[in-house]
């Protein structure tokens, strides 16, 4: 008879013989163990991610640096916009389109960073912002 070795990830070892029925038994029981605890730290992750998910409303005030002109911005969590414009709230960043400009506007929620891309004719623009909470 044959030894078979089964490593396990938890650095534990088990030696059994080579018997058919027992592998056949041992293969399920530890596929089935791998799949239910990840499908419960998935679970898990999901919730908690809902849990941190920003509600309601919230007002930035944007400064371009070259400039110095500033102006506000409002982000409704709750209905997914920004200026009443739709927007793809993300972990990262929020992003839309401001359809009266025509810019394409991507905010990096961690930074503050607000990129502005304005297409035209000519090639067009890319304009680089700070935002900032609204005290």
């Amino acid at each position: 008879m044959k030894k078979m070795t089964l490593d396990f990830k938890m650095g534990s070892k088990c030696n059994y013989a080579a018997d058919w029925t027992r592998d056949r038994a041992v293969r399920p029981m530890v596929l089935n163990w791998l799949f239910a605890t990840r499908l419960t730290s998935l679970a898990i992750g999901l919730a908690v991610s809902t849990v941190h998910a920003q509600q309601g409303e919230a007002a930035l005030i944007c400064t371009n640096p070259a400039s110095g002109v500033s102006w506000q911005i409002k982000i409704d969590y709750d209905r997914s916009t920004v200026d009443s414009y739709p927007a793809r709230i993300g972990d990262a960043t929020i992003s839309w389109h401001d359809a009266k400009d025509g810019g394409n506007y991507t905010l990096d929620r961690k930074s503050g960073n607000l990129t502005v891309i304005v297409a035209s004719s000519t090639g067009g623009s890319f304009l680089y912002d700070r935002c900032r909470p609204e005290n």
